[in-house]
């Protein structure tokens, strides 16, 4: 099972610095599938479309999943690219990631080694100071009890990181709410035993 939340890039991000009269710009982004880390490579690659090579590498899924990746060395000598990348981007600890590196080309050839260093090198100066976020999965409950336990279940909500879509009130109170995946648990069992078991809980049938 994949983890329920992880760090993602919080918004688009760039870098550039100069090796040997070449330029490196490095555009990281958050992508979820393969589709939409091409679609990100093809903005870059519009951007800069003068440019000499757009190497890029993604992880559309938890950090160092390998389950969704993908990588294209765009003419530079194999494995000297696309791979360092992919490498920086599975040991960075950030999941659902793309990160392309255009290059202008300075006129000094770098040499395998010097490119690997100079691909991998401009991703992890942009990792570095790059915004995050958390992606969380959620689960949504129906959960439906007396009045009388209508105070418990607003102290509850906070502790376990639950927000309230939506309450009706009834014979019963009735709310609809969305809790983190690996809180549900605890969550339901601190309702239950505050009630001793009267509350029904149900997850939400889409």
């Amino acid at each position: 099972m994949p983890p329920s939340r992880y760090p993602v890039p919080a918004a688009p991000h760039r870098v550039v610095q100069t090796i040997e009269r070449s330029r490196f710009i490095a555009d990281v982004a958050r992508v979820e599938t393969p589709g939409e880390a091409a679609a990100f490579v093809e903005r870059v690659r519009g951007e800069f479309p003068d440019a000499t090579h757009h190497c890029s590498a993604f992880v559309a899924g938890a950090p160092g999943s390998t389950a969704q990746i993908g990588m294209s060395d765009d003419g530079e000598p194999h494995g000297t690219a696309g791979r360092p990348i992919l490498t920086v981007l599975l040991h960075s600890g950030v999941g659902d990631i793309a990160a392309v590196v255009t290059r202008y080309y300075g006129g000094v050839k770098l040499g395998t080694g010097g490119l690997a260093r100079a691909y991998g090198g401009t991703v992890s100066l942009a990792l570095a100071t790059l915004p995050r976020t958390e992606r969380v999965t959620f689960t949504r409950l129906v959960v439906e009890v007396d009045y009388a336990a209508v105070s418990l279940v607003q102290q509850l909500l906070p502790a376990h990181e639950t927000v309230v879509e939506t309450q009706e009130y009834g014979e019963a109170v009735r709310y609809v709410v969305r809790v983190p995946e690996e809180r549900a648990a605890a969550f339901r069992a601190a309702v239950l035993d505050g009630t001793r078991g009267r509350a029904r809980i149900e997850p939400v049938l889409v």
